[in-house]
């Protein structure tokens, strides 16, 4: 073998090792069970779901199905005291057969296949660490001499799920999610939501074994961790484990909460998270800004009863136009198959996800009296410009292009939620509602 054959060789090998994580390249867009199931959805549910993304939204680049919490549980509304568990002989969380029939031999296998057989991928979530009951049951580590109680710490518990104890930064905890990530691999997982990790507390350790047992499993699966926020501190280190990870805990269908605590978190407050974490995206790192509360959020939702988005129509596209210009994932919360028509216009803006699947060189530009400017760069030169109105009452808005940081001058607008040209304008001028957002593509006259 000549040596300039020998060198690309290595180098398509490196590439390929390297790329298995790097398996984001555009904001990850999709479904996820939670905000709609908590723990409780079905295969037929969740098929049902699945087939509005692939009819409805996939043209559009929604393309991650994903099972969230719970789907190891075979009473999954029982008391947490209560929750009988579905483990394999090593100690993994396994589905039930009782709420996901064609997994009734253990293997996601099935639901899988039928995903991509739609078009679309497949997701899952998981609680970080080892289950309680397999150190009980002294289980081996599949693939190892190992016992899961080499692997576990049991003086490590996350905060609101008690089912696992964290995993040892040794040779057994490696082990174990090495198994982990070959199981979903072995099922055709391509996207895996691991939880209480990025926050309560930050477990960087535990998200760099997982992230190099992803790497050894030998299939491309996006790593998003959960929740937030994750430390800004820690950005670079999470840029080189994971595609996407949680800048705030859980957001729901509030506007602005009156509570001090984190959770949930409101819309509002996403605004200098957004900001925050504005530097740190690009292809196969994303800050996510958490689901898209929007819709219906029912019959089970993960927070409180069944019902419609309280978020206002004005509320939720200013969501939808933050999430977008911020280059967030969209991972959509509200069940599709109760999809209000204004509702999927929200989610089937061509022009408006450009912004979040193609800008670049995001941020926010002005921010002050309850009014927000945010700013990105088009590919063909142009930029996108939203206006956020967080006052109670709809005004007008205006600038000067120089305190956005644009030239003076005159720039064709186009309303983007709108599909509407608008008049030449040699100053950023908007009517935006009570809550609302306008947003635009600007170029150079």
């Amino acid at each position: 073998m000549s040596q300039w054959r020998f060198v690309l060789l290595i180098a398509l090998l490196v590439s390929g090792i390297e790329g298995q994580r790097a398996s984001a390249p555009t904001p990850p867009m999709g479904w996820n069970s939670w905000d709609s199931y908590g723990l409780t959805v079905t295969e037929q549910e969740f098929l049902a779901n699945a087939d509005v993304l692939a009819k409805d939204l996939k043209k559009f680049g929604w393309q991650y199905a994903v099972v969230d919490e719970g789907w190891y549980l075979k009473n999954p509304q029982a008391k947490p005291a209560e929750f009988v568990f579905n483990l394999d002989r090593y100690g993994r969380f396994i589905p039930v057969g009782n709420r996901f029939p064609s997994a009734a031999a253990g293997s996601f296998r099935g639901l899988a296949t039928k995903i991509h057989s739609m078009g679309l991928k497949f997701g899952i979530h998981m609680i970080r660490g080892i289950p309680r009951m397999a150190v009980n049951k002294k289980l081996r580590i599949a693939g190892s001499n190992f016992k899961a109680s080499d692997a576990a710490d049991s003086s490590d518990t996350c905060p609101w799920n008690a089912d696992n104890y964290g995993i040892k930064n040794n040779a057994a905890g490696q082990a174990y999610y090495d198994s982990v990530a070959k199981l979903y691999a072995s099922w055709g997982v391509d996207y895996v939501k691991i939880d209480c990790i990025s926050s309560h507390p930050y477990k960087g350790e535990e998200i760099r074994m997982f992230s190099t047992a992803l790497k050894k499993a030998g299939r491309p699966m996006v790593l998003s961790l959960s929740p937030g926020p994750t430390p800004i501190t820690k950005a670079q280190e999470v840029g080189k484990w994971a595609d996407m990870w949680r800048i705030s805990d859980d957001v729901w269908d509030i506007w602005k909460s009156t509570s001090e605590k984190q959770f949930p978190q409101d819309v509002t407050r996403q605004f200098q998270q957004a900001a925050l974490w504005a530097d740190h995206s690009g292809a196969g790192n994303w800050p996510d800004a958490d689901m898209l509360p929007i819709g219906h959020l029912g019959p089970r939702p993960g927070n409180e009863k069944e019902r419609d988005s309280a978020l206002t129509h004005d509320e939720e596209k200013t969501l939808m136009t933050l999430w977008c210009i911020f280059r967030s994932p969209l991972i959509m919360g509200g069940n599709l198959t109760q999809l209000d028509e204004y509702t999927k216009g929200l989610l089937t803006n061509s022009e408006v996800l450009a912004v979040d699947q193609h800008g670049s060189k995001e941020h926010q530009a002005l921010a002050g009296q309850n009014a927000v400017v945010w700013v990105s760069s088009a590919a063909d030169g142009a930029h996108y410009v939203a206006v956020f109105n967080l006052g109670e009452e709809t005004r007008e808005l205006t600038w000067p292009w120089k305190e956005i940081g644009l030239d003076e001058g005159k720039y064709k607008l186009r309303d983007l939620w709108l599909h509407k040209d608008m008049d030449a304008a040699d100053k950023l001028q908007a009517q935006v509602s009570k809550h609302g957002a306008v947003l635009l593509r600007i170029e150079a006259k």
